[in-house]
């Protein structure tokens, strides 16, 4: 696809309408994606060298050689349309493929137990109850509960989860209510909570629980399916979404950072971008667009905003963050036998193979996980981090790596070849009671200004879903404002 064409007024001002989208993460290429595809000319700004926001890769050089990192393991589910749309709009659905059915193993490193969290091809609820019902680490009276806390969070489900009756009340208190113990909490509810919504139930607005928990457990019976790409995440958020977006003819600037916004007598933005010293060309310019997408961090978009676009904007200021520690591990043989592994009575919560991945070695026999002997590579997906985010590597590998040995008897007998933290300080915002009226819509009351990122007011909790629909809002609602024809993409993703 190539760029739209450009037409010039008698001024010699471009004509054509133009657009400049600020943030080169899922929201902003997807709402850039869908402008230039509906024939406006866009440019996108992003003050990083890359793409993809804050699920990117990294090369490192360590003790087990050249990697690929991940900053931090991301999953999407089935429900993830959005997502999947994306992944497809971009040419990599290929290589971030679902699992045929949801199974999740889940071991209790205190007791020694192996469990499973899976579904069946019934109707729902049916298609858990099986599951629910093996389930090992509850007791019977307590999945009995937990089945009946499940229905009673599905009837919340269907309201609107910034409805001040439901985001005004914790999940914890909820639960009580529900009956469910301490350990029902631990081993089910924020196992899937902490993991999807960066925060533990006494922490998570009731309203984006029930959301949760409905969409992904209690609507489709495919909806929770495991997805996960199946090489580096820079490959797909960089690399292929770069050529997308030079496909579309996105013009796509990096390392800039837009100063402000400045409104002209005829309707459109000056948008003044810094784009640092080079050996050629200026250090700055100022591009002209009628439709300004920003797609940034709450604290950039309340920088950027312009003077009444929003009534309350300090409100952005009062959502909060929350942080993900990535914890990594490069043994000198294969210790974990399955691609993932959910843990119970331990600090780890979350353990991803990212083995062949990053590089490091394809299993030996050729057939992933199996019984090849080659070096494996582990990550530690650590949600709700705020205990731990700024310890030193040190004191956090003196702590995760004989858990690791709990959990994993292989890892007993093992070398560790390299061991390496990455942090996310500020990876999510805060899914507290309240937020829902502190997120903002994407329509701004500045004319063609809009906002799009996973804290805006998509419905969904801070995921790459969250994101990816935030992107496809803004460029909807932007695209409306303009009469311009847009297809049904959005209808169709969500």
């Amino acid at each position: 696809m190539t760029a739209p064409p450009t037409h010039r007024r008698r001024d010699g001002r471009d004509a054509s309408p133009r657009a400049v989208v600020v943030g080169g993460g899922l929201a902003g290429i997807t709402a850039a994606l869908r402008l230039a595809d509906a024939g406006i000319g866009v440019t996108l700004v992003e003050a990083r060298p890359r793409l993809g926001g804050l699920a990117f890769s990294f090369r490192r050089t360590g003790g087990a050689g050249e990697l690929t990192v991940d900053n931090g393991h991301h999953v999407h589910l089935r429900c993830c349309t959005a997502y999947r749309w994306f992944l497809e709009r971009i040419g990599a659905s290929g290589l971030a493929p679902l699992q045929r059915r949801l199974d999740i193993p889940v071991y209790d490193a205190a007791r020694r137990r192996l469990g499973r969290l899976w579904r069946a091809d019934l109707p729902v609820p049916l298609h858990l109850a099986a599951g629910l019902a093996a389930y090992p680490h509850l007791s019977l009276v307590e999945r009995l509960r937990a089945g009946r806390a499940a229905l009673a969070l599905r009837r919340l489900g269907t309201a609107d989860p910034a409805d001040p009756a439901l985001d005004d009340q914790d999940f914890a208190s909820w639960l009580r209510r529900q009956g469910q113990s301490p350990r029902a909490v631990r081993a089910l509810w924020d196992l899937v909570g902490v993991a999807t919504l960066n925060a533990r139930a006494p922490d998570v607005s009731l309203g984006l629980a029930a959301m949760v928990f409905t969409t992904g457990l209690l609507t489709d019976p495919g909806a929770a399916d495991i997805g996960w790409s199946r090489v580096p995440l820079g490959r797909l958020h960089d690399a292929l979404a770069g050529t997308a977006l030079e496909e579309a003819g996105v013009r796509v600037l990096r390392q800039g950072r837009v100063r402000g916004l400045r409104p002209e007598p005829d309707g459109t933005w000056q948008v003044a971008v810094d784009t640092g010293a080079h050996r050629s060309g200026p250090a700055g310019e100022t591009l002209t667009a009628g439709t300004v997408v920003l797609a940034v961090p709450q604290r950039e978009a309340h920088r950027l905003l312009p003077e009444g676009a929003l009534p309350d904007p300090d409100r952005l200021l009062r959502i909060g963050t929350a942080p993900i520690l990535g914890i990594h591990v490069v043994y000198d043989r294969r210790v974990l036998d399955r691609p993932f592994l959910a843990a119970l009575g331990t600090p780890v919560q979350w353990v991803f193979d990212r083995t062949e991945a990053s590089g490091l070695r394809a299993a030996e026999d050729g057939h992933g996980w199996g019984e090849g002997k080659g070096s494996q590579y582990l990550t530690l997906s650590q949600s709700a981090a705020q205990d731990e985010i700024d310890l030193p590597v040190a004191a956090l590998r003196e702590r995760y790596l004989p858990e690791l040995t709990r959990l994993l008897p292989a890892a007993r007998d093992a070398r560790v070849l390299d061991f390496f933290v990455t942090r996310e300080r500020t990876a999510t915002f805060a899914p507290a009671p309240g937020v829902g009226r502190l997120r903002p819509a994407a329509r701004t009351d500045a004319p063609g200004v809009w906002l799009a990122g996973a804290w805006t007011a998509t419905g969904w909790p801070a995921t790459m879903e969250g994101a990816v629909r935030s992107g496809l809002t803004a460029a909807r609602e932007a695209l409306a404002a303009l009469g311009r024809p847009h297809d049904d993409v959005f209808q169709e993703a969500a």
